[in-house]
């Protein structure tokens, strides 16, 4: 019972502390806010609004299919020009495509030979350029190709390939961004508020005065571990309910609680690895670099970046060890294939092993920091 209550008065220690610093609760309002947004909806991927202008000169059905082929979100509604005005356009920055379609383009077309469009780039739009070019050469193609066949200009192609795509029918990368963007806010906010905190003591000359007292190592790190939990988990269900779910109109298949749950044990794990940075390091300075070294491979490697299958085979296995992974694999089958439970446990049983085994380092590391520091 002692234990108890020793644990309950250094979390409110610690909710006393954080209200005092106006900076860090700014930094979690914003991560969860508007940085959640702008890194879901803002990240790189498909192409999302990209300026199109065609340049018809054969005014035919056929140029009209190619314009209406374009739709949004990937495309603005294409616009036209004269040639004389594309240099104009594209040095204004007007339009990042120009699309001109000679004439006789169509007649070409029906008599089975291979005409040719012009496509201008401006490439000073580096990221758009390189996967606009791509979206729209298949678009054109594929809508060439369905103009021929129903002309019978050529024969059909032999196989028809049908796509149908699971839990996510339309494609939309943002649903799996914003997974990711929960994940790396969860891991910077944790890691740092409660690396921060231990850190903040030693600077203060505080966590000798916590020594001397009748506290544990045991019940300073639990209650660091609570107090910065408890601050973030409020931050994500902020976000998961209102920035996910809510303005960027990402559809939940499965139990929010359950992901709720989930989520306390990441960061369980996730503040764990924060005690252990704060324990190991002796200033702000070496606990930034620090930082930079863990933060890194937990949002790299956890498969929200990329897709653990597309990595190094002999990186794959030590993918494992990283709580993080745990987190995006059961937060992607709750959020998008209505996962229950009894599938996600193990991924659960995982995060909680390896938070427990970090936690345990950073208690035997504990007293001997402090004697040394």
């Amino acid at each position: 019972m002692r234990r108890i209550r020793n644990v309950l008065w250094l979390i409110g220690k610690e909710f006393r502390t954080l209200w005092r610093e106006a900076i860090l609760l700014l930094l979690v309002i914003y991560s969860f806010g508007p940085s959640m947004y702008i890194e879901s909806s803002g990240a790189g991927g498909p192409l999302n609004n990209a300026a199109v202008t065609f340049v018809d000169e054969d005014r035919s059905a056929l140029s009209r299919a190619l314009q209406n082929a374009l739709l949004p979100p990937r495309y603005l509604p294409p616009g036209e020009a004269r040639a004389g005005e594309i240099d104009r356009m594209m040095d204004w920055g007007e339009t990042i495509f120009v699309v001109v379609i000679p004439a006789g383009f169509e007649a070409d077309v029906r008599a089975g030979r291979t005409p040719s469009l012009q496509l201008n780039i401006d490439a000073t739009k580096t990221m758009a350029a390189a996967v606009g070019t791509g979206y729209l050469t298949a678009t054109f193609n594929e809508e060439i190709a369905r103009f021929a066949a129903d002309q019978n200009a050529r024969p059909a192609s032999p196989i028809d390939l049908v796509l149908r795509r699971s839990f996510n029918p339309a494609g939309e990368t943002l649903w799996l961004r914003s997974v990711a963007a929960l994940l790396n806010q969860l891991s910077i906010l944790t890691i740092v508020l409660t690396g921060a905190s231990l850190i903040r003591e030693r600077e203060h000359g505080t966590i000798e005065h916590l020594m001397v007292m009748p506290l544990s190592a045991t019940e300073i790190a639990l209650a660091k571990i609570v107090a910065n939990s408890a601050v973030v988990f409020a931050g994500f269900t902020f976000a998961l309910f209102v920035m996910v779910e809510g303005f960027l109109d990402v559809p939940f298949a499965g139990s929010e609680g359950l992901l709720l749950l989930g989520t306390a044990v990441y960061l369980f794990a996730a503040a764990s690895i924060g005690v252990l940075l704060g324990i190991l390091a002796r200033s702000m300075a070496q606990f930034a670099l620090l930082l930079i070294l863990t933060i890194t491979p937990i949002m790299i490697l956890s498969g929200g970046m990329t897709p653990i299958e597309s990595q190094p085979l002999w990186l794959q296995p030590i993918t494992w060890l990283l709580p993080s992974r745990h987190f995006m694999e059961f937060a992607v089958a709750i959020s998008f294939r209505g996962a229950d439970f009894s599938i996600v446990w193990p991924e659960f049983l995982w995060t909680f092993l390896l938070g427990a085994g970090v936690l345990v380092a950073s208690l035997l590391l504990f007293r001997r920091s402090v004697a040394s520091g």
